[in-house]
């Protein structure tokens, strides 16, 4: 029973994650499309929040529902706790908060209210990717993983995908410009 738990937990954490990924690129669309001119404007923010309604209410949150019932379940079937397993679950605590900071943002732009610029919602985004970085190298590595190493390299990972935004960004503007 345990391996078929394990599984659907896996699978309904793969769909969250691609809904998490995908609502921000929205997001950033739709705060985009306020760049262009009318009628394109209206066309283009009427489409996203078709596209934002249905990807968060019929695939993200159910599937984040169904994380936070197949886990417990494991840790119910697997009877004692590990270490890992404790920091694992913080650095999913967090992800719920993230997610939640999303569902924020979500009614904002179904309202019409566009709070955060692109690039900022482009940072944003990738702090889904540090969440699932972390939470995957401790479910893999375990205990076997060092800490000290573990969150050296959640650091340099962090730095590097921040750098490689303002890269992009540059990159971007450039194109914009030239």
């Amino acid at each position: 029973m345990y391996n078929y738990i394990k599984a659907l937990h896996i699978i309904f954490i793969v769909t969250w994650f691609s809904g998490l990924f995908y609502m921000v690129r929205l997001f950033i669309y739709n705060t985009e499309a306020g760049e262009k001119p009318e009628p394109e404007r209206k066309i283009l923010r009427g489409q996203f929040s078709v596209m934002i309604r249905r990807l968060w209410l019929s695939i993200t949150w159910p599937s984040a529902i169904l994380t936070l019932i197949f886990g417990p379940w494991m840790l119910y079937l697997m009877g004692s706790v590990p270490i890992w397993l404790w920091i694992k679950m913080g650095f999913v605590l967090g992800l719920y908060v993230y997610h939640f900071s999303l569902q924020v943002i979500y009614r904002q732009q179904l309202k019409g209210v566009f709070r955060y610029s692109s690039g900022q919602l482009r940072i944003w985004n990738e702090v889904a990717t540090i969440f699932l970085v972390a939470i995957v190298m401790l479910a893999a590595v375990k205990q076997n993983m060092s800490w000290a190493w573990g969150l050296t390299g959640l650091l340099v990972f962090v730095v590097l995908l921040m750098s490689a935004i303002k890269i992009y960004k540059v990159i971007r503007t450039g194109k914009k410009n030239g």
